[in-house]
């Protein structure tokens, strides 16, 4: 009996924290959306916006890991491996964000989604191209049925905005570049963060790398700017959902695994998708763009299906390896594992 209320318990947290995710997800997703495009708040700044995020994210984690010290940064980082890896990541991780925010702006929350559809297919190309991916006439297949599928989706659009079609695939190669890095830090490295590591090291650096662009930008625009009004208020609770969004990852995947986040981000999307068309006026939702996202979708799933199967074929020779060794549980953060970022902020 208490075995079966503990295994209750468990479940019943699993399912909690998987539903914290999907909330924080989609709800980051549009409280963004309204920040940048409400009449009420009239704040365009993208760049700014995401700079605050960053900046809250690197205060926040010196703050949990060296004041209070109640989350623990996992060591071995060196000079080399940081600026060999984490800056890269940085940038891209700013490129990511910077891009993906901007594009709300110009296309509806439902289109911008339709098109992160095809993040697997950049991620799959830049990784053949760097020796990480092998070509296949399956993964060709699958990349062709991803691809078909946000064409179609795309051709179902009724007001399409080139330039923020634009802004939306430059933050998916960047995001897929930001992946490639993180794959190469972690794998070639021999480096395991969890996400507040991860956060911790990366944030200062992209903060510096938006800073740079927000001068030269926007900082004279909002200077000039006499309309905006964005109460402390509401930028504290915009930049403590984000850093809640990254946790909830850290939450979901260390209480279950890869393919339970990656369910669960799909079943995010078609939230985010329907809702949308519910919440903001400027999305029309066509039978074309729901027939050509459920087709991307069906191809990212099949992606999905295929990394993780040749994760878990990895993970059993590594168990192999060593012998049944017990080791610590450490979460690893891989592009397995790890959502898109343009969602987190």
């Amino acid at each position: 009996m208490t075995d079966r209320m503990t295994r209750f318990r468990e479940e019943g947290l699993t399912y909690a924290y998987i539903l914290l995710y999907i909330a924080l997800s989609s709800g980051q997703i549009f409280f963004n959306k309204w920040v940048l495009s409400s009449k009420q708040i009239n704040f365009p700044y993208p760049l700014g916006l995401t700079l605050l995020h960053m900046v809250f994210s690197s205060v926040l984690c010196f703050f949990l890991t060296k004041v209070l010290k109640v989350i623990k940064v996992e060591e071995g980082m060196t000079l080399e491996i940081y600026t060999t890896s984490v800056i890269p990541i940085g940038a891209m991780f700013a490129m990511t964000l910077w891009l993906g925010n901007t594009a709300y702006l110009y296309i509806s929350v439902a289109f911008a989604q339709m098109l992160k559809a095809i993040m697997p297919v950049a991620v799959f190309i830049l990784g053949a191209a760097v020796g990480l991916e092998v070509m296949s006439c399956r993964m060709l297949f699958i990349m062709s049925v991803i691809s078909f599928g946000v064409l179609v989706a795309s051709y179902g659009e009724i007001n399409v905005n080139w330039i923020g079609v634009v802004y939306q695939m430059g933050g998916v190669v960047g995001e897929a570049l930001r992946l490639i890095f993180m794959e190469i830090f972690v794998k070639r490295k021999g480096l395991r963060l969890n996400p507040i590591s991860v956060m911790y090291y990366v944030s200062p650096f992209s903060a510096l790398c938006l800073f740079v662009p927000w001068i030269f930008l926007e900082r004279t625009k909002m200077d000039a700017a006499e309309t905006w009004n964005f109460p402390p208020l509401i930028l504290a609770l915009n930049s403590l959902c984000t850093f809640a969004l990254n946790l909830s990852v850290y939450l979901v995947i260390s209480h279950t695994s890869a393919l339970t986040i990656r369910v669960a981000g799909v079943v995010k999307d078609w939230v985010v998708v329907l809702l949308s068309a519910l919440l903001f006026a400027d999305t029309k939702l066509t039978a074309i763009n729901l027939l050509g996202y459920g087709i991307a979708i069906a191809g990212v799933a099949a992606y999905n299906n295929h990394k993780l199967r040749k994760e878990a074929s990895r993970v059993n020779s590594d168990d192999l390896d060593s012998n049944n060794q017990d080791k610590p549980k450490v979460v690893q953060i891989t592009p397995t594992s790890l959502p898109s970022t343009q969602e987190a902020n």
